[in-house]
């Protein structure tokens, strides 16, 4: 139980999926982890069952709501309440085949996979700064090489695409540009950052894609353990403890986008920065 003993750890997403993976092997390896998710009740029964599976005390329950900012901030304000340290933040949490708008007007894609992560990340930089060495992994996905740009203006519109395919990959083309720019943010304070592809997985990101349909696009994909192991790899390694700001699939670096250059990254940055402020 000592590997990862003295560290903390927050998963948003962890009462499911990749984050509860991810969430329950930091737990078995030591580390105090917060379970941040939006259901109290899913919560806190995911913090039960860790603490149960790994024998681990330290694992605690954040309310926290990506679509609304004011949850986030409630979320950061009773973190740092505690007075604890944060060594690393996974920006796990995501939805995919998701319709509609945040609470504060935001493509709900958008909203939940990038801008509310933004916002906590924000939040807490202070924080991980303070705790070095620090790491932000945030969980990206190769769909973001089929985005062909970000259209600032559809952002603030309801979703319109019937499948959300392209905003989906729009939102993970947020989250590669977010890691990049925050890793030129970060140089030197001992704060890294890392963007993943965590394989395509058969987790509940998928829940809102309709019943008949669900089975058939999750069927070959991964476990959530299989999953949940370069966000691991890049949570924890020794081996990355010196990199910044790369993409990483199968828990080694590689190429992102071309799109992914760091003008739309400096200029996705301003915008959300405005957009959580205003909000």
């Amino acid at each position: 139980m000592s590997e990862l003993d003295g560290r903390t750890f927050l998963v948003t997403g962890a009462n499911t999926g990749i984050g509860r993976a991810t969430a329950e092997t930091l737990a078995r390896r030591g580390g105090r982890v917060y379970v941040a998710s939006r259901s109290p009740a899913k919560g806190e029964a995911a913090v039960a069952e860790i603490k149960a599976a790994t024998g681990n005390d330290t694992v605690r329950f954040l309310p926290l709501d990506l679509a609304d900012l004011e949850s986030v901030r409630s979320c950061a304000s009773a973190f740092l309440a505690r007075g604890e340290p944060l060594h690393v933040l996974v920006n796990n949490a995501g939805v995919g085949g998701a319709r509609g708008l945040t609470t504060q007007g935001f493509e709900l894609t958008f909203g939940i996979n990038h801008l509310g992560h933004f916002a906590l990340t924000q939040l807490l930089l202070e924080r991980l700064t303070e705790s070095t060495p620090a790491r932000v992994v945030t969980v990206a996905s190769d769909a973001h090489y089929s985005a062909r740009g970000i259209d600032f203006e559809a952002l603030r519109r309801r979703t319109r695409g019937l499948t959300t395919l392209r905003e989906y990959a729009v939102s993970k083309l947020c989250n590669v540009l977010f890691s990049a720019e925050l890793a030129r943010r970060t140089a030197g304070t001992g704060v890294t950052t890392y963007a993943l592809h965590p394989g395509v997985v058969a987790s509940d990101i998928w829940r809102r894609v309709p019943w008949p349909v669900r089975p058939l696009v999750t069927r070959r994909m991964l476990t959530v353990d299989e999953g949940a192991a370069t966000s691991l790899y890049c949570a924890t390694s020794a081996e990355v403890a010196q990199d910044s700001g790369l993409f990483y699939d199968k828990c080694a670096p590689r190429a992102p986008s071309a799109v992914a250059t760091p003008e739309l990254a400096a200029e996705l940055w301003k915008r959300s920065e405005e957009w959580t402020a205003a909000s």
